[in-house]
């Protein structure tokens, strides 16, 4: 008998069992995926692994002070959430902005943004979780000459008043 909306045929042969749910071990990821100088990148999540139809989730480990190429990710949208150390993120058509992210804080990168992703600390590994709005990682690395000194750029939220002005 179907159960909460589901025929009979949506059910698949195995009742789920090696097709529902998936967990995988954090030792057991693919870093067999398009990298980046200056940074690892190891698949959890995609089409080949699992089956993913849409997403692609993995981790990325950049060494303390360094730095990866520029680069962009075609149409596919980014979320990144720091684990643990400190995420320098530049961006622009010659990284000309900057903005921090620590453990907890989520970054997003829009469709052919070009960035850099950058370890603020001289001493701790940044570890962050990956996840992308396709099956399969596209990265594209990009010859850019960056400006020396970016322009900050704070976290305004557009769907909540913006903090007053300092002194005002």
């Amino acid at each position: 008998m179907p159960h909460d909306g589901h025929a009979p045929h949506d059910i698949p042969p195995d009742g789920w069992k090696h097709t529902g749910v998936r967990v995988i071990p954090g030792d057991s990821l693919d870093a067999n995926t398009p990298q980046t100088p200056g940074m690892n990148r190891a698949a959890a999540i995609n089409y080949a692994r699992v089956g993913a139809q849409r997403i692609w989730a993995g981790t990325v480990h950049i060494h303390p002070n360094a730095r990866t190429g520029a680069h962009h990710h075609g149409p596919l949208e980014s979320v990144i959430y720091v684990i643990r150390g400190r995420a320098r993120m530049r961006w622009g058509e010659r990284l000309e902005f900057v903005a921090e992210a620590g453990p907890g804080d989520f970054i997003y990168v829009p469709p052919y943004v070009p960035h850099q992703e950058i370890n603020a600390s001289t001493d701790e590994t940044l570890e962050c979780v990956l996840v992308r709005s396709d099956n399969e990682a596209v990265v594209v690395n990009l010859d850019i000459e960056p400006v020396e000194k970016p322009e900050e750029v704070p976290w305004v939220d557009p769907i909540h008043k913006a903090p007053p002005a300092a002194g005002g």
